[in-house]
């Protein structure tokens, strides 16, 4: 029982061949202080797809909006579905390195938002409701809206009046990623990324360099012994 965290984590890029593509995550995260105020974190970043179903991400700090703090890049990962290696490259590490694990995603694999049914939810005094949104374009992408809202009703986890968790997201078919995505929840705020400057050709060959002056640290394991 109780409310299960719905905290979304940014932009799930599924390992796709044949939609290429670069693009800037926009992330704004928005929480609520008890005399009604608010507070709003920001950052952009940007991510890639080849036509061989390679991934490039980068991570960034969040910062507060309109400040005069500027992001700093944290992380750079490369994930390759052919050779299954994933590199995550921490640019504060002294000595820098990137930590090299498996990566387990294929290029078959197709992602799409989880669609609740709506009704009542077991085992606690709670309901979903789902809708279907339609369709919209997103720079010129065909995306299709879905929202589930999750009520929790006076009492369920100690709430003295109901309270919903909102997830809304508008899918890209073409591209099997979501180009906006927002959950709404009164334990952690409000969370929107939104994905623009969209390119829809091969990125540049060099993003799936690693960073000069890296050193490799292989954290996959041993082969087992042959018996």
């Amino acid at each position: 029982k109780g409310m299960v965290a719905e905290v979304l984590e940014s932009t799930y890029i599924p390992a796709l061949t044949g939609a290429p593509f670069t693009a800037t995550v926009h992330t704004e995260w928005t929480r609520y202080t008890l005399d009604g105020g608010s507070f709003t974190l920001v950052n952009q970043r940007p991510i890639a797809r080849g036509n061989d179903g390679r991934i490039y991400e980068e991570r960034w700090t969040l910062i507060p909006k309109d400040g005069s703090y500027k992001s700093q890049k944290t992380t750079i990962q490369i994930g390759d579905p052919t050779a299954h290696t994933l590199y995550n490259c921490f640019m504060s590490n002294k000595p820098r390195n990137c930590f090299l694990g498996p990566f387990n995603e294929t290029t078959t694999a197709l992602y799409k938002p989880a669609i609740a049914k709506s009704g009542p939810l077991p085992h606690t005094d709670a309901y979903s409701t789902h809708e279907d949104l339609g369709k919209d374009s997103i720079d010129g992408i065909e995306v299709i809206g879905t929202r589930d809202t999750i009520t929790y009703n006076r009492g369920a986890i100690g709430n003295d009046r109901p309270i919903s968790v909102k997830r809304e997201f508008w899918y890209a078919p073409s591209l099997g990623i979501n180009l906006r995505s927002e959950v709404s929840d009164p334990s952690f705020g409000k969370q929107i990324f939104t994905i623009t400057d969209i390119t829809l050709s091969e990125p540049d060959p060099k993003l799936y360099e690693l960073p000069p002056g890296f050193e490799v640290v292989d954290h996959r394991k041993p082969p087992e012994p042959a018996e």
